[in-house]
């Protein structure tokens, strides 16, 4: 975590900051940097600007972040087209929000784009296995896909050199919630918000196909007779590098001075 990583920054980004649950650890972390959280949707920022209600409980678990937040600037726009010019960030601080952008790999771009050399992106994803148990049970309902295709862990190591980082460290954390009842389940799905698609299916579902689901979720029930739902939360941290070559394209040769 931040703890780890010796950096001193000056201006940090919270790229996707929703209703601001980091702010305030980004603050204690670093209190002389001008710190700027960022999100599309002006609900959320609107969120961000104001005190926050008490966690609920599966929100808190997954980002062990603090509530409440004063004093950071709020800008609503696309994380993956930053409205900040190049080299301009030390610290680009991303929570569990790169599954809303359909290209995280342009995405990872326009973050080397603004951070400055030796800057640094640490950013927390959900995974492939994230929400197994309920992609299992939508497949009795229909063939329609009704959770987004998680990246894979090694996919984003792949993603962030590709796009220029260097030394991406990548690690995972698998965590299971269980349920007592379905409702209670597919609340807590509605509230991370795990379906932005824009091929998923329109119109009402079915009773019958969605009775068909409701029961696959209930067979899956264990042996303290509660529902299971599986995270798999990637962490992810990688540095800008210095630059071997030049905008024209003209190799950079650095000479380190002899020791006498």
């Amino acid at each position: 975590g931040l703890a780890v990583v010796k950096l001193v920054p000056q201006r940090v980004l919270d790229a996707g900051c929703g209703a601001g649950p980091a702010l305030p650890l980004l603050q204690k972390t670093y209190p002389a940097a001008h710190i700027v959280g960022l999100d599309a949707a002006p609900g959320m920022l609107a969120a961000a600007g104001s005190p926050a209600p008490a966690p609920r409980s599966l929100g808190s678990m997954l980002s062990r972040l603090m509530p409440a937040k004063t004093g950071v600037d709020l800008v609503c726009g696309d994380f993956g087209t930053l409205p900040f010019g190049p080299n301009s960030l030390d610290l680009v601080w991303s929570n569990l929000a790169l599954h809303w952008h359909p290209q995280p790999d342009r995405v990872f771009a326009e973050w080397r784009r603004v951070l400055r050399v030796d800057g640094l992106l640490m950013f927390s994803n959900f995974g492939p296995d994230t929400f197994k148990e309920l992609r299992a049970a939508f497949a009795a309902m229909d063939e329609t896909p009704h959770t987004l295709p998680f990246v894979d862990m090694h996919d984003f190591g792949d993603q962030l050199v590709e796009a220029g980082f260097s030394t991406p460290v990548m690690d995972v954390e698998r965590i299971t919630v269980t349920y007592g009842t379905v409702e209670a389940l597919l609340a807590d799905v509605r509230a991370i918000g795990s379906n932005p698609l824009a091929t998923r299916r329109r119109g009402l579902v079915g009773r019958a196909a969605w009775q068909r689901m409701v029961d696959a979720l209930e067979a899956q029930r264990g042996a303290d007779g509660k529902i299971p739902l599986s995270f798999e939360v990637i962490y992810g941290h990688a540095f800008r590098p210095v630059p071997k070559t030049t905008a024209a394209g003209e190799a950079i040769v650095r000479f380190q001075p002899r020791r006498p």
